[in-house]
């Protein structure tokens, strides 16, 4: 039922600690608030993750989700299956917190909900267990509300600018290089190639501008996120060639973190035309 990822090898489950609660199927500007919060109890802190909810596909995989709650500062992560819990009483699912953990607090946003039928609320959980419940408002920036659906919507579009003022930093996806059928290589844009993950929330389906870090360097990038419609090919895959960068990436794990939208993807009437498009889009990357 929980899958527990100890972000720093040095966290025990008995020890006191402090839980951020929620979906975080992300981790928005709002998320990492709470986190700053929760952090200045010298507590270890630990993040609640949801798996498999009605919100559809997840912002992160969990594997992502970890690396960036390890880089902000927490000290573990754990995972609910939403399958396993949506039966729970809000009373059920409080005592399965307080028997794998020992919360000296939690903290949450006002729109936390859990428990069967979403009945359980943040005064509920602080009154049945005693237990200092720390509640956030809802944020907006520029009038605009600051959550995961926020985000998604902005993905939809290819706003990828307008999900990382949301998000704190980039979105990216994070996978192993994957060989392919070499085109890219042939035209002189070898693209290291990664699966996108299933669970994940897809963005528009385009080009664009991104980043990767390879042995601490960071490249300027651009990535085709989608089908490859010139040489008839619909296998959906993140295509990213790394400018400046010469080796083999092959059976590496990249992050790919995504900068701006440049076009959107369209057939070309063969490998020429192609390879001059490519060269307008990496003229532009390098321009900034």
């Amino acid at each position: 039922m929980l899958k527990i990822a100890d972000l720093t090898g040095k966290f025990h489950t008995g020890e006191e600690c402090a839980l951020l609660l929620g979906g975080f199927d992300g981790m928005h500007i709002g998320h990492r608030m709470l986190l700053e919060k929760a952090k200045t109890l010298n507590l270890p802190v630990g993040v609640m993750c949801i798996s498999g909810g009605k919100g559809g596909a997840d912002l992160f995989t969990f594997s992502e989700r970890e690396a960036i709650f390890a880089s902000l500062g927490a000290d573990f992560a754990f995972e609910l299956d939403f399958e396993e819990i949506r039966d729970l009483s809000p009373a059920q699912f409080a005592d399965l917190l307080l028997k794998e953990f020992s919360p000296a607090a939690f903290f949450c946003g006002s729109d936390f909900r859990f428990g069967k039928g979403a009945a359980g609320t943040p005064d509920f959980l602080g009154t049945y267990t005693g237990i200092r419940t720390d509640v956030s408002g809802l944020l907006e920036l520029d009038g605009e509300k600051v959550s995961s659906g926020t985000v998604k919507k902005l993905l939809e579009r290819g706003d990828v600018l307008g999900a990382a003022r949301l998000l704190g930093g980039p979105f990216f996806v994070r996978g192993e290089v994957i060989e392919d059928r070499h085109v890219g290589r042939t035209i002189g844009f070898p693209t290291a190639n990664i699966l996108y993950p299933g669970n994940k929330f897809p963005l528009k389906r385009a080009v664009y501008e991104t980043r990767v870090q390879v042995d601490g360097r960071e490249y300027r990038c651009i990535t085709n996120f989608g089908s490859r419609p010139t040489f008839h090919n619909d296998r959906v895959l993140t295509e990213t060639y790394l400018d400046g960068f010469s080796g083999n990436l092959y059976g590496r794990t990249l992050n790919v973190g995504f900068v701006r939208f440049l076009r959107d993807i369209r057939a070309f009437s063969g490998a020429e035309e192609l390879e001059a498009q490519l060269t307008e889009d990496i003229g532009r990357v390098r321009r900034g």
